[in-house]
């Protein structure tokens, strides 16, 4: 089991903030890298997994500045089963790598195109692709600003990928990609500059994503990378759905194209450090039809003890509604182009799938029940405030009188109310007290 503590003793750390530049000197020194290749292996030889997503999120994320959740099991999994197999997958701020580490298990021939900011998170990712043997490419820099820090290369060798350090940052001009999978950091400032509106992702959308708010910067990103073809699952908060002004032009446009083709509303807590509900959205090039799919999968989930997780069940059931892609009471609808256009592009889950559930009719016996037990539990507690009234005494002559008038006073509206001749047994055994 890869504990974190087994982690920092494998790559030689004492504590974890070393991890990262430890690794990465690893990585460099072919026999150093192969020996740890080999530890890590005897311990963990499932690669259908990125073993890193809680050492790294619990001791290296940057939550606060960079914006980093590490996508959930659940989301993974579902974000990657609503993709088609491919030759080419291109993953946009990989973390670590999770998110392609599902392609991987189910293309290991593919090759990866990945591009990740953090430079703690690199070593991890590079660690994950070549003890995989796979062929891929890693830009490690801005993905909106295209300013490139190191750009490496992975060839598959015998054992492990060989990591070369490389200048081919043009391969990430356009990737023309079989699949796009990809879950940026949500609502991330950005500093975007007028002449982005030239290049060939923007131009065709007339404005940018707003600056305090980079999430469709990142979603056109990853769809110019696809060929004309390809498949794009991209994880975003909901605000998107239905945020105006710039961000609803380019939602407009999205579907003008006939882009957009599910919409996936997923729980609220899966993340590690956000409790925000996010959605899938799905798009893809060359579709046949017009309408788009909504899907409410607020409710699939299982309450754990400090979040929620979506079981492998809870993404099957999704993945039936997919694969039917029909209308289903409460959980799924087919919108059409019209339908979306009288909701003025507004893709809110629950203008198109109502989960409105009925409160039950309690029977009229029951309510007067109620009303019954709340009018006996006023009356014990006036009663018992009334003998506690008899026992009170003031500091002085004048305000013992003002005390004893009162109660008495208290008691007189009592029994108006209630009356003495009848007594419940509460009633009596306030008496004994």
């Amino acid at each position: 089991m890869l504990t974190n503590e087994k982690i920092d003793e494998l790559l030689g750390v004492g504590e974890s903030f070393e991890a990262s530049y430890k690794l990465m000197d690893i990585l460099k020194d072919d026999t150093a890298r192969n020996s740890t290749f080999q530890k890590f292996l005897q311990i963990e030889n499932d690669l259908t997994f990125d073993w890193f997503t809680d050492y790294f999120q619990e001791e290296h994320s940057n939550r606060k500045n960079m914006k980093q959740d590490f996508t959930p099991d659940g989301v993974v999994q579902l974000a990657n089963a609503v993709l088609p197999n491919a030759k080419v997958n291109a993953d946009i701020c990989a973390g670590t790598g999770g998110l392609t580490i599902k392609r991987y298990s189910q293309n290991p021939n593919a090759t990866f195109y990945c591009e990740e900011f953090s430079d703690r998170a690199i070593p991890f990712l590079l660690f994950n692709l070549a003890i995989r043997n796979v062929d891929a490419y890693v830009f490690h820099g801005d993905s909106l600003s295209r300013d490139a820090k190191a750009v490496y290369k992975l060839k598959k060798g015998k054992q492990f990928s060989l990591i070369e350090k490389t200048d081919e940052t043009e391969r990430f001009d356009k990737i023309d990609a079989d699949t796009v999978i990809m879950n940026p950091p949500y609502s991330l400032k950005w500093e975007h500059r007028p002449e982005y509106l030239d290049q060939l992702r923007f131009k065709d959308y007339d404005v940018l994503a707003p600056k305090s708010k980079a999430d469709f910067a990142f979603l056109l990103h990853g769809l110019n990378d696809l060929n004309e073809t390809g498949t794009m699952s991209i994880v975003l908060p909901h605000g998107v759905l239905f945020r105006g002004a710039a961000e609803g032009k380019i939602r407009r446009k999205l579907i003008y194209n006939n882009y957009l083709d599910a919409v996936i509303g997923l729980p609220e807590k899966l993340f590690f450090n956000t409790d925000i509900p996010t959605v899938i959205l799905v798009l893809k090039k060359n579709r046949s039809s017009s309408d788009v799919l909504f899907i409410d999968a607020s409710k699939q989930f299982e309450k754990q003890k400090n979040h929620n997780e979506m079981k492998p069940e809870h993404i099957a059931k999704v993945l039936e509604l997919i694969s039917n892609r029909q209308s289903v009471d409460k959980l799924a609808h087919v919108a059409c182009l019209e339908e979306i256009k009288e909701n003025d592009y507004n893709l809110n889950i629950p203008r198109f799938v109502d989960t409105f559930e009925p409160e039950p009719v309690v029977p009229l016996a029951d309510i007067m029940k109620g009303i019954k037990q709340v009018d006996e539990e006023i009356e014990r507690n006036e009663r018992e405030f009334a003998k506690m009234m008899t026992n009170l005494h003031g500091t002085t002559p004048e305000s013992d009188k003002e005390i004893k008038e009162f109660s008495e006073f208290f008691s007189r509206r009592i029994d108006k109310l209630y009356g003495t001749t009848t007594k419940s047994k509460e009633m009596e055994q306030l008496d004994l007290l």
